[in-house]
């Protein structure tokens, strides 16, 4: 009698494949601004400090060229934070203007997550313009 398999076929990709794949999910089109604020000197700002350079590249700015990265650096021993200013047609409709997330405690990957579940989730859907063939064309007029 064998004991039947339970597990994995294979491994996962790790942490690094997870934040790869939060940064594909990333749509910027509900967010007006981005503020970043973090004490360099603190103990827990390693995580911030890599959302922040996450968010500045190319790819990321690309899914809306209106929001702004706004970064702000205090020495008052702070706990860093990420403010995310909604945009007003999506801020009318959530009724919500303001985001914070409060990432003390938090991981690059669970800060994505974040960003994702409550700003991308938010974007606007863009519809895909689709072409007819003449075949198609034909038979509605039909």
């Amino acid at each position: 009698m064998s004991i039947p398999y339970s597990g994995t076929f294979k491994r996962s990709g790790g942490v690094v494949s997870a934040i790869g794949k939060q940064l594909k999910a990333v749509n910027l089109k509900a967010a007006k601004r981005i503020t970043v604020k973090f004490d360099p000197f603190a103990d827990n700002v390693t995580h911030t400090r890599n959302f922040l350079h996450y968010m500045s590249a190319k790819k990321i700015a690309l899914t809306n060229t209106n929001c702004a990265l706004k970064t702000e650096v205090v020495c008052d021993r702070s706990e860093p934070t990420i403010e995310i200013t909604l945009a007003p047609s999506i801020a009318e409709t959530e009724k919500i203007a303001k985001v914070t997330f409060k990432c003390g405690n938090l991981t690059c990957l669970e800060i994505l997550q974040l960003l994702n579940k409550h700003i991308s989730s938010k974007a606007p859907v863009d519809q895909i313009a689709t072409t007819q063939t003449k075949l198609e064309k034909k038979s509605k007029k039909k």
